[in-house]
């Protein structure tokens, strides 16, 4: 039997990734996993081509902790043109329908927006990553396949007009996880009685990583040049993903125990919800839970914690 070939390098962390316009998100991923020659990595939530902006991309044990920052709430920047129906809700689709815009103030569409602030119904579109009987819709769309799909709550935490010059606005977008930036421009669009489409997006926050630290590929590119393992510095810690999770101190007995898969009594831990774990000497071990007997029991484990 012959040797397994090495799949690359052990590297452990998260990426601020500053994703480029025209790919998707997974060919960022890949260019970006060959760049460090790493054996592991993830990206946490799909960008359209159309958009740029952060996306988190998460390597070795990091790719753990991928599921929380999917959940994670997200900011947008996005620019609308009112008056224009695409089949994609986006400027890559072929425009379906033009409608007049006259009499569209500014008053008006912020009136209008405010409507879709908090707990709203969305229906996902058809170029979506959505899956029906195990196909993704976008796949179906490209065959001209338009499937019946089930309206999901979503929470619009905060939604604000920053430049309005007819048929154009913009907006600043904080909203939960599942929110289709390109579904709430067009659903805009028809409140206003004359449709709308997204012609750019751009991605400024992901839980509790905002676009300052971003790195482009041009940036990693110009790092690999002067030396291959420069580009680790731009790695961030992977419980930096998790500070929105209440962290918990454990004894060195606590954390063997709970490395087995134990539950263990934890003196002044949280009374609910998940936690960050963390042994002594502030080594980062993992993601836990608060039992309803108030211990805490393991739900995430880092198997490289002594890293």
């Amino acid at each position: 039997m012959g040797r397994r070939r090495n799949r690359g390098r052990d590297v452990d962390g998260i990426l601020l990734l500053n994703k480029p316009l025209g790919i998707s998100s997974n060919d960022a991923l890949q260019k970006v996993k060959y760049l460090y020659k790493a054996a592991k990595a993830g990206h946490t939530g799909s960008l359209d081509p159309l958009a740029t902006g952060l996306l988190p991309l998460c390597f070795g044990e990091g790719t753990k902790v991928s599921a929380f920052l999917l959940d994670a709430d997200k900011r947008y920047t996005v620019r609308i043109r009112l008056g224009e129906t695409t089949a994609t809700a986006d400027a890559e689709g072929d425009v379906v329908e033009r409608r007049p815009t006259d009499g569209i103030t500014e008053e008006k569409l912020r009136e209008v927006v405010e409507g879709f602030l908090g707990e709203i119904q969305q229906l996902p579109p058809m170029y979506s990553a959505v899956k029906h009987e195990g196909e993704r819709l976008y796949k179906l769309a490209r065959r001209g396949i338009e499937v019946e799909r089930k309206l999901r709550t979503i929470t619009i935490y905060e939604l604000k007009l920053t430049s309005f010059e007819l048929p154009e606005f913009e907006l600043d977008v904080h909203c939960s996880k599942g929110t289709y930036i390109r579904t709430l421009a067009e659903d805009i669009g028809e409140e206003l009685s004359c449709g709308a489409h997204v012609i750019g997006l751009h991605r400024t926050a992901v839980g509790p990583f905002d676009g300052e630290e971003m790195v482009s590929i041009d940036d990693l590119n110009a790092s690999l040049e002067v030396d291959r393992y420069s580009l680790d510095s731009f790695l961030k810690p992977i419980d930096c993903g998790l500070t929105d999770l209440p962290g918990v101190n454990l004894s060195d007995d606590a954390a063997y125990y709970l490395r087995l898969g134990q539950a263990v009594v934890v003196p002044k831990a949280p009374t609910n919800g998940r936690v960050r774990l963390y042994a002594p000497n502030d080594i980062f071990i993992g993601v836990g839970f608060i039992q309803d007997d108030g211990k805490v029991a393991p739900k995430r484990l880092m198997s490289a914690a002594e890293k």
